[in-house]
């Protein structure tokens, strides 16, 4: 398999991008919505969510590099059998997961840091805090960010449908491109 997308195929970055970020999605999303749950006396009530946001944090950097491999490695030409409405349906899905994904990161960084403090990323570095002191900015961007959650899994959720219904039913190589087949 070639490092970079070719017309007919994705290279394995870009395969391997796509995978991580939809592993790191779902996790993340488990971990959240497991973690929203913990008592106070849980011993996990601290590193769970220590641990989402280092993941957070981590996914950010991915999908920055992410954006920035697909401006300069553009993705393979759509396939033959796509009509316009597919082409155009596939390009406002990308186009929702991406800023979904984004909306996400970016929110729960404001409620992280809403009361001034940085990010800690498993004890390497830390994200310092830069936009603070909006009225009720912990709750409004707690709001958001588990609303666009959820939007997110589930258009996720879809994504992976019409994937699967490309390669069972219009049995064409939609899913196996993104295998780098």
């Amino acid at each position: 398999m070639q490092w970079r997308n070719t017309s007919a195929r994705y290279g394995l970055v870009s395969v391997v991008l796509h995978w991580l970020v939809a592993l790191a999605v779902f996790g993340l999303f488990a971990l959240g919505f497991w973690m929203v749950g913990l008592s106070y006396y849980d011993p996990w009530r601290q590193s769970a969510p220590d641990l989402h946001k280092s993941i957070g944090i981590l996914l950010f950097a991915v999908m920055l590099l992410r954006v920035l491999w697909r401006l300069l490695n553009p993705a393979p030409a759509a396939l033959s059998n796509h009509g316009p409405l597919t082409r155009l349906a596939s390009k406002l899905g990308h186009g929702v997961l991406y800023f979904g994904l984004f909306g996400v990161m970016i929110s729960g960084y404001l409620i992280s840091t809403a009361d001034g403090r940085g990010i800690e990323v498993f004890g390497l570095f830390s994200v310092p805090a830069t936009l603070t002191g909006i009225a009720q900015q912990e709750d409004i961007a707690g709001a958001i960010h588990e609303y666009l959650a959820w939007g997110l899994v589930i258009f996720a959720g879809l994504h992976g449908l019409a994937a699967l219904k490309h390669h069972f039913i219009d049995r064409d190589s939609t899913l196996l491109r993104m295998f780098g087949r």
